[in-house]
């Protein structure tokens, strides 16, 4: 067979060689013996109008190919199912991807192939097509994501105001969108100055959200005050807008949230950010922008907001997306375990009942 089966199953996250970013900033996937494949992944994904969705799929398609090209598969004409067996083997046994990461990536990559089937590109089964009882199992109740209580955000907010540097405004800026928007991090870093607006009396923040469709969300007072001083110091944001060389008449777009130099900020600089300001907080929590989002949720639910009001502000297309986020604080506040320990009065010792019922027993006691 092939060395990913033999052995111990070989890491799912060594990167291939990275030629020029394109267009969409998300490496291709190798030199110039990847042209075919590269070719045709840019086909696949430009029938995607969300450039979230193209990035998303080609990072997914990236850790696949990787995977594949330890073991010198070629995965065009090579891969089967069972080197997709041992591709979600290696990364539950690595533990670095939870069940619905790779669920995500396995549907990504079953996706591709089956483009490449209707499109007659291939006559090999799709790899993985694989039995839906082996795919990767997904709890619909509840979210892996940790929660942060009230305190905590409000921490966290604080550390981000208290921040020092010359991008002390933009952390503080990051952090309350972040966190009272629920906006992606992909959302975030992918919107425009431009897209900033007024509706019926309201801030309001205009981007392109998953699944390519239009989302607009309110900006409270703490998200406008911190946004409006941080944008008072872009110098990028003075004088009129830079035209591209060879795109006259092309709309420029100016990062909501950007650079020193007014260049896009990255997801990853946003991830670093926020894992930085929970350590100066002292917050105990496996820190990323998600973890914020998921904060919107069960804070705003905890508030009074509404599920259908927190689910339409989420960009959840479905409601059990949301309550997904919504359960893990809730069940939480509400367990047994609490009603249980104030009945048994357990962490003053035994109850007056229960004392009185130990007294009565002559063999409970010496």
């Amino acid at each position: 067979m092939t060395e990913v089966l033999t052995g111990e199953l070989l890491p799912a996250h060594q990167p291939l060689p990275a030629a020029a970013a394109p267009h969409d900033g998300v490496p291709t996937v190798g030199g110039a013996a990847d042209n075919e494949l590269e070719e045709l992944l840019r086909e696949w994904l430009i029938g995607y109008a969300s450039p979230h969705t193209r990035k998303a799929y080609r990072r997914d398609l990236q850790h696949w190919l990787a995977f594949l090209a330890t073991s010198g598969i070629d995965p065009l004409t090579e891969a089967r199912r069972v080197h997709t067996h041992a591709w979600l083997r290696a990364q539950e046994t690595s533990g670095a991807a939870a069940a619905a990461t790779r669920a995500r990536r396995l549907a990504a990559v079953s996706a591709f192939y089956g483009w490449l089937i209707a499109e007659d590109r291939t006559d090999r089964a799709n790899p993985a097509a694989i039995d839906s009882r082996k795919k990767p199992k997904v709890d619909q109740r509840s979210s892996k994501t940790s929660g942060l209580s009230r305190g905590q955000a409000e921490a966290l907010l604080l550390a981000a105001d208290a921040d020092t540097g010359p991008q002390a405004l933009r952390t503080a800026a990051i952090v309350a969108l972040l966190l009272y928007t629920g906006i992606r991090v992909g959302e975030l870093v992918g919107a425009d100055v431009e897209q900033l607006g007024h509706n019926r009396g309201h801030r309001t923040l205009r981007f392109t959200a998953k699944g390519a469709g239009e989302h607009l969300v309110a900006l409270p007072a703490p998200v406008t005050r911190r946004l409006d001083a941080y944008l008072a110091t872009r110098a990028d944001l003075t004088g009129p807008l830079p035209v591209v060389a060879g795109q006259a008449g092309v709309r420029a777009h100016r990062p909501l949230v950007a650079t020193t130099s007014g260049a896009r900020l990255d997801r990853g600089a946003v991830t670093r950010l926020v894992i930085r300001l929970a350590e100066v907080a002292r917050i105990p929590v496996k820190m990323s922008p998600h973890v914020l989002r998921h904060a919107c949720a069960t804070l705003a639910r905890d508030a009074g907001a509404s599920l259908e009001d927190v689910q339409d502000q989420l960009g959840h297309a479905d409601a059990r997306t949301t309550r997904r986020y919504d359960h893990g604080g809730a069940r939480l506040d509400r367990a047994p375990a609490y009603t249980l320990a104030a009945y048994l009065n357990a962490g003053d010792g035994h109850s007056t009942e229960s004392t009185t019922e130990d007294t009565d027993d002559p063999g409970a006691r010496p």
